[in-house]
């Protein structure tokens, strides 16, 4: 499989969570950028988040990007995506192809 790169047509800021240290124990700080790269985006339907059991006002997504030395190192636990103005937790990341791309599952809180 090939990524066509007509399709990333998204800047999307990779933030990751800067750990904290006050001598004693370690906690998720921050978010701070630690790099941009060129990604799709496509929201997933309504019947998959019910199937999958995603009620309240969220709305989640799946990014695609290329594989490479910053976006292989992207961990539900640690990073999320910034995309318009909206801040997408990462929930999952499924490899595709061969070292090819990636496939980011994502969630973000509705704002009203």
């Amino acid at each position: 499989m090939t990524l066509d790169p007509g399709t990333l047509d998204r800047r999307v800021t990779i933030l990751a969570a800067q750990p904290e240290d006050d001598g004693f124990s370690s906690s998720p700080g921050a978010p701070v950028e630690v790099g941009k790269r060129w990604m799709s985006r496509k929201d997933i339907g309504d019947g998959e988040r019910i199937r999958a059991e995603s009620f309240g006002s969220k709305i989640s997504s799946r990014f695609v990007c290329h594989y490479d030395s910053l976006t292989s190192t992207i961990r539900p636990d640690r990073h999320s995506l910034l995309c318009e103005g909206t801040v997408y937790n990462v929930v999952g990341v499924k490899e595709i192809g061969r070292r090819e791309g990636l496939e980011i599952t994502t969630a973000a809180e509705l704002r009203s």
